[in-house]
């Protein structure tokens, strides 16, 4: 039987990211397509209940010259993998590929971040999960007003690692990969396997004094701290060294202490 690869994103299902996700692995297996039916950006591993939530619409999409059908979800990207998994796939999928997103989910903000919390939602069905992000510009970050972006690189990277985990399993002690392309870089691009910064990364900015019966958004900015980031780092690796950062999770938030 042919694998069964369920993707999402937290940018919507008409983002062009999640079309190049589709299109990088078509080929390699049955696809289920259960993303946001709106934008979804720094949902984490939320699941909020609104007036809307659960309802799944059939979406018809275009994809590498095919017609498919993707369900669009009202709820967070977490909860499109859950829908996707217990109601809409006729067997437990193989795979769970998050992405390809617009912007970057490095250092602490992977908490923050719904593409990773779709993986985090994939390993708690035992899923082993991929989450793929291309950096890119903060404008890009909060809309449905998708950008033109090239993906050719990030489809390469997709492809690559999605190829390796249906073959050959996850490695020992890792659950999902998170992973981060830098702009301008080409399929020959070297890759680092790297680990999660200590830095936050994204800094929200205190706001001016403001009327508080009005509807507000923190706003952030990147702050990278070079000299105290490690050397291993996904942050030093997408951002300073400009290489593809490749980074294990294996969901596990706490430590051993004395």
């Amino acid at each position: 039987m042919r694998p069964l690869i369920l993707i999402t994103n937290d940018d919507g299902i008409l983002s062009p990211g999640l079309h190049a996700a589709v299109e990088a692995v078509q080929e390699m297996g049955d696809i289920l397509i259960a993303a946001p039916i709106r934008q979804q950006t720094g949902m984490a591993r939320s699941f909020p209940y609104l007036d809307d939530t659960g309802i799944i619409e059939e979406i018809p999409l275009e994809i590498g010259g095919k017609t498919m059908i993707g369900y669009g979800v009202h709820g967070s990207p977490a909860y499109c993998v859950a829908e996707g998994v217990m109601e809409l796939a006729d067997r437990k999928p193989d795979l769970c590929i998050s992405g390809i997103n617009y912007g970057e989910n490095l250092g602490r903000v992977l908490t923050l971040s719904g593409t990773v919390g779709a993986i985090l939602e994939a390993d708690s069905h035992e899923i082993p999960g991929l989450a793929i992000s291309a950096l890119a510009d903060m404008s890009t970050f909060f809309t449905m007003d998708y950008q033109e972006y090239s993906w050719k690189t990030a489809q390469a990277v997709t492809r690559r690692w999605a190829e390796k985990i249906l073959k050959e399993g996850m490695p020992e002690g890792a659950r999902m990969f998170n992973i981060n392309v830098p702009e301008g870089a080409m399929c020959d691009t070297p890759e680092r396997i790297t680990r999660q910064a200590l830095q936050t990364y994204f800094i929200f900015q205190k706001p001016e004094k403001r009327d508080f019966s009005k509807p507000h958004r923190i706003h952030s900015k990147i702050v990278i701290e070079e000299e105290k980031l490690e050397a291993d780092s996904d942050i030093r690796a997408a951002c300073i060294d400009r290489v593809i950062s490749v980074t294990p999770l294996d969901g596990d938030l706490s430590i051993s202490i004395k």
